[in-house]
């Protein structure tokens, strides 16, 4: 940016924050961070003091300074499930826009997937939903892609996390089978087995490796077929991730 901040104390300020998440845990010397940052070490320090009072930084033992808590716990807040509709509807919107199909997010509440929002298309739907809806994680589309990413953060599903997410409605063998080959397509998906002639395909949308959303697209299962299929894929995988807010992602593929 070229322009002048209206207000430099800020600006230094977010500047500061931007060199402090750039140093990483261990954190970087008044000097370095100056430097970075390109004021002078006692204009710094009055900064660094300020955020400090606030928790947006704090001093290690050998005197480095490093993010603090609250810097931490902004995007953690801003991310919480009540947020979610209203910063990913621009996203579902052109999402459902570019395959004209029914588009659903959802969230893992305990061992169901909780419908958050959705955004129909252009065209009738035959589709039931409902916003505030619950469904076993086990046995949908949303909640396959959502388990394949958070085993993917290293928290494996062992054999009691099958069977308390599979409870009575999926056979635990079944939902492994499902979450591994979520694993293996970057993408979960669910044929015809909630109702007739309807499949879906989702994917996970994570925050720095770990899920916090869960967006999927429903639609007749003829219509998730074919080439049909693999352009409604296409656009989960890599059209979905580029509508996201910054900060947001979908899981890599497997190698």
């Amino acid at each position: 940016m070229t322009d002048p901040s209206p207000i430099g104390a800020v600006d230094k300020a977010l500047l500061a924050l931007d060199a402090l998440a750039r140093s990483g845990a261990s954190g970087a010397s008044l000097a370095d961070l100056a430097a970075d940052v390109g004021v002078h070490k006692a204009t710094l320090h009055r900064t660094l003091a300020a955020l400090r009072h606030r928790g947006y930084a704090e001093q290690t033992a050998d005197g480095a300074y490093r993010l603090g808590a609250a810097a931490l716990v902004l995007g953690t807040t801003f991310l919480r499930e009540e947020n979610l509709p209203d910063l990913l509807r621009p996203a579902l919107a052109a999402l459902s826009a570019q395959v004209d199909e029914l588009v659903h997010l959802g969230a893992l509440a305990g061992r169901e997937i909780v419908y958050l929002d959705k955004v129909e298309p252009q065209r009738a739907v035959r589709v039931w939903s409902a916003v505030g809806r619950h469904r076993p994680a086990a046995t949908t589309a949303l909640g396959r892609a959502w388990l394949a990413a958070l085993e993917s953060t290293g928290t494996p599903l062992g054999d009691d996390a099958l069977r308390r997410f599979a409870g009575d409605d999926a056979d635990p063998a079944d939902l492994r089978r499902a979450v591994d080959l979520a694993h293996a397509r970057g993408y979960g998906e669910e044929t015809e087995e909630n109702e007739p002639g309807i499949s879906c395909v989702a994917v996970a949308v994570v925050r720095d490796g770990r899920p916090v959303a869960a967006v999927s697209i429903t639609a007749p299962a003829d219509r998730l077929a074919g080439e049909a299929r693999a352009h409604r894929l296409a656009a989960l995988r890599e059209s979905l991730p580029e509508m996201l807010p910054a900060g947001l992602g979908v899981p890599a593929l497997a190698p």
